[in-house]
């Protein structure tokens, strides 16, 4: 049975939602009185370099895949803000942090260089010759 108090990212990494920081400030946007007197929306924190629940390799590549969203201070930063509930404005977010761990954490396929097929050479010189003849077709003779 899964904790609940563990956000579980991939089978070998699990947070605990202790390391994450939840604030939570007025939405922008229409709502009227709503959203002048209720504080919804959800801005989640998570300091990637000093968690205790990741590798050194893991810190490294969340880092680098996530660089657009950790600050100097290397602090991952979400919000959300797209419905009038804080409740799930803060699942919300909460589930745009597993997402885009897990993708920063899934490992990269290795690109092994391939060459054309001979075949495949083949039908680029026989479309390269047609094409030249069609062009070669529209000169006209000269008079």
């Amino acid at each position: 049975m899964p904790d609940p108090d563990r956000l579980v990212i991939s089978p070998d990494v699990s947070i605990p939602l202790a390391e994450l920081t939840f604030r939570f400030v007025r939405s922008s946007g229409p709502g009227g009185q709503h959203v002048n007197k209720s504080a919804t929306q959800v801005e989640l924190t998570f300091d990637v370099v000093h968690s205790p629940s990741l590798n050194d390799a893991d810190k490294q590549r969340i880092m680098a895949a996530l660089k657009n969203l950790i600050d100097k201070d290397s602090v991952l930063h979400l919000e959300s803000q797209s419905t009038r509930s804080q409740l799930r404005n803060r699942q919300d977010v909460v589930a745009r942090f597993q997402s885009l761990l897990r993708g920063a954490l899934k490992p990269r396929k290795t690109r092994r260089p391939t060459r054309p097929t001979a075949a495949s050479k083949e039908r680029r010189l026989e479309k390269k010759k047609r094409h030249g003849a069609i062009k070669r077709a529209r000169r006209g003779s000269d008079y």
